[in-house]
């Protein structure tokens, strides 16, 4: 159940890397990328009768060649619930940075059995401010338990 549990991880989710692995982007993204993701903790807490709770912490980079995102590092985390029937659903946020300071932050959802999570902008600073319609899409394409890749894609304006 653990690698199931970090395979959901986005972390972020959220915004990544700009190598061409897995899930190509949709017609409609105006921006795409990777998420290289890395476990900083995790603590899973056994809830009895086929559930557990998972909290999650990870450092998070995003490179990206068609959007203000790239390069920029952060934070993710989020909670991860595991059902009886081996779905898992999850949500959390991300908070990162640029070189100059400026600011941003996502939140993320992942439903029960999805291939994909979904991502929305909820605030930025500087050249991040004003992103209030941004959201899209996020994909994991690559996980060892303690480090992930994650493909984005969505509307960034």
């Amino acid at each position: 159940m653990g690698r199931k549990i970090m395979r959901l991880w986005p972390s972020a989710f959220v915004i990544g890397l700009s190598l061409l692995i897995g899930t190509p982007a949709l017609a409609a993204d105006t921006c795409t990328g990777y998420d290289a993701l890395v476990a900083i903790s995790s603590e899973t807490l056994d809830l009895g009768h086929g559930h557990t709770l998972t909290v999650a912490r990870n450092e998070s980079i995003v490179i990206s060649d068609d959007s203000i995102f790239n390069l920029t590092t952060g934070e993710c985390a989020g909670t991860l619930l595991a059902t009886p029937d081996g779905k898992v659903r999850g949500s959390g946020h991300c908070a990162r940075r640029d070189k100059d300071g400026d600011t941003y932050s996502t939140e993320w959802s992942h439903a029960p059995g999805a291939e994909k999570g979904m991502w929305k902008w909820t605030g930025g600073t500087g050249k991040f401010a004003g992103g209030k319609d941004n959201s899209g899409w996020f994909q994991t394409v690559r996980t060892d338990g303690k480090m992930s890749v994650v493909q984005w894609g969505g509307t960034c304006k």
